[in-house]
């Protein structure tokens, strides 16, 4: 996929890292310039979330009709719930001219890269696997099993971090905020390959 005028940059984290965190932080100095990316997903919504805020809420059957229907640019099925990235939306953002911010596990992040070569991919790492472990089980958003299920995909996930252009550990928000913008401000130098 071409990406007109704006580029796009991808951000990967176990669940539980701060991922969400970090980047509604950077957005919120950010806005003007960059847009953030709402995926689709099967998963039930949270306390708080909204449709079209924090995520697209689809059914399965609708989930698996817009994959034959070829409008993801990319999708993952991750602990039985269907995660996506409509083509619309970068499409959309970038045609704009803004700068698209794309919050996807590893997976995803794989597909685009492949598919958007003005893309820059970054790896937020938690500070240690026992923190990561702290932080999913007092966060009360999933049962014991689950929070089983995603520390285990959280190691297979980190595994994967050296394939992506940037690695930041995320001890401190500001601090990582400030290396995410950092990251950014380079990223304006690099040479894409067409």
């Amino acid at each position: 996929m071409v990406v007109d005028k704006g580029d796009v940059f991808v951000i990967s984290a176990p669940s539980g890292a701060g991922k969400t965190t970090i980047i509604n932080k950077f957005m919120e100095t950010h806005k003007n310039d960059f847009m953030l990316s709402v995926s689709v997903t099967t998963r039930p919504a949270r306390t708080g979330e909204k449709h079209g805020t924090h995520y697209y809420f689809f059914s399965k059957e609708k989930f698996l009709e817009y994959i034959k229907k070829g409008k993801f640019i990319e999708y993952a099925k991750i602990i039985n719930e269907y995660y996506g990235t409509l083509k619309e939306t970068v499409k959309s953002s970038t045609a704009s001219g803004r700068n698209l911010i794309m919050d996807i596990d590893v997976q995803g992040a794989k597909k685009i890269k492949k598919q958007i070569k003005k893309c820059v991919t970054v790896f937020m790492m938690p500070p240690s696997f026992e923190e990561l472990t702290d932080r999913l089980t007092k966060r009360k958003t999933d049962s014991p099993e689950a929070v089983k299920k995603r520390l285990a995909l959280a190691k297979k996930e980190m595994k994967q971090s050296g394939k992506y252009d940037f690695v930041i550990v995320n001890r401190d928000i500001d601090e990582t905020v400030g290396l995410l913008e950092a990251i950014l401000k380079l990223t304006k130098f690099k040479k894409y390959k067409v």
